[in-house]
C-alpha cells in the first residue's frame, strides 16, 4: 500500500477513537470497530479490497485514488472461457478503446497515457458520467488491474485475470469489480444505466466479448468477419480488419 494511503488510514483511525472517547456510549462501538480496521490497515499496509483484486500500490508514485468505501461498494465477479489464447485476449482487452464494443453502457474510453484513461458512461436522457482511472497492475497475458482517480463520479476498482486453459488454446477470464454509486441524481442515473441487475449486465457484457473474440460478431447486426462489402462506414471496416488480423495471428 502507498505510504500516503497508510497515513490517511492512521488519521482516520485517530479521528474515530477521538470521537468514541467523546461520546462514551454504546453507539460508539461501531466507531471503535471502524477505527480498529483503519489502524490495522495503517500498521500493516493491508487492504481487503486490494487483496481480493490481487493488486498492489506499495511501489512507485501514483496519482491520488478514489477508494471504494469498505463494505459499501457493489461487488461483481464473473468468469467465462474464450476460445482464444491468453496473449490475444489480453492484447485485445489492453487496447482500452475496444471495451465499448462489448460493454453495452460504456460510451467511450479515451487513453490519456500509458496507464491513465478517461471513461464515459451514457445513461437515460443522454446524461453522461465520466471519470479518470489508472492501471495499477499490468502483467502481459495474465492480469490488468485498475482503480479510479480522485474526484471520480463513480469510485471503482477492479481487475481482469487471464488464465491459460488446457491445451493452451483457450483463456479463462475472471473479472472482479467493485464500485460505489454516489447518492442523488448522479447515483440514480448510474444505477439506471447499469440496469436493475448489475451482475447480469457484466455477464452479458462478457458473453458479447466471448462472441466478439471467437466469431467476430459482438452483436446480431454486426458485419461478419471478412464481409467488407456489407460495411457502410470506415470505422466499422477498421474493426472488421482488426478482428481478421486478431484471429489470424
Amino acid at each position: 500500500m502507498h505510504p500516503l494511503e497508510r497515513a490517511a488510514s492512521l488519521a482516520g483511525a485517530v479521528g474515530c477513537f477521538a470521537l468514541a472517547a467523546i461520546r462514551r456510549t454504546w453507539g460508539s462501538i461501531p466507531v471503535i470497530a471502524v477505527g480498529g480496521a483503519l489502524l490495522h490497515r495503517a500498521l500493516t499496509g493491508h487492504s481487503p479490497l486490494y487483496a481480493r483484486l490481487k493488486v498492489s500500490t506499495a511501489h512507485g508514485v501514483r496519482g491520488p485514488s478514489a477508494s471504494v468505501p469498505h463494505g459499501q461498494g457493489v461487488k461483481l465477479l464473473h468468469t467465462i472461457t474464450v476460445r482464444q489464447p491468453p496473449e490475444r485476449v489480453y492484447r485485445f482487452w489492453r487496447e482500452l478503446d475496444n471495451l465499448p464494443r462489448f460493454m453495452r453502457h460504456l460510451e467511450s474510453v479515451t487513453v490519456l497515457d500509458e496507464r491513465r484513461s478517461r471513461w464515459r458512461v451514457r445513461g437515460p436522457a443522454d446524461i453522461s458520467v465520466s471519470w479518470d482511472a489508472e492501471i495499477i497492475n499490468d502483467v502481459p497475458g495474465e492480469l490488468i488491474a485498475w482503480r479510479s482517480l480522485e474526484g471520480a463520479e463513480l469510485p471503482n476498482a477492479g481487475s481482469v485475470r487471464f488464465e491459460r486453459g488446457v491445451g493452451g488454446h483457450t483463456t479463462r477470464i475472471t473479472v472482479n469489480l467493485e464500485y460505489h454509486p454516489p447518492a442523488g441524481v448522479i447515483g440514480t442515473m448510474i444505477s439506471s444505466a447499469l440496469g436493475a441487475n448489475p451482475q447480469k449486465q457484466i455477464e452479458s457484457d462478457l458473453q458479447r466479448f466471448k462472441e466478439l473474440l471467437e466469431t467476430n460478431v459482438p452483436h446480431a447486426d454486426a458485419p461478419q468477419r471478412g464481409r467488407l462489402r456489407d460495411v457502410k462506414d470506415l470505422e466499422t471496416a477498421r474493426q472488421v480488419l482488426q478482428l481478421d488480423d486478431l484471429t489470424k495471428n
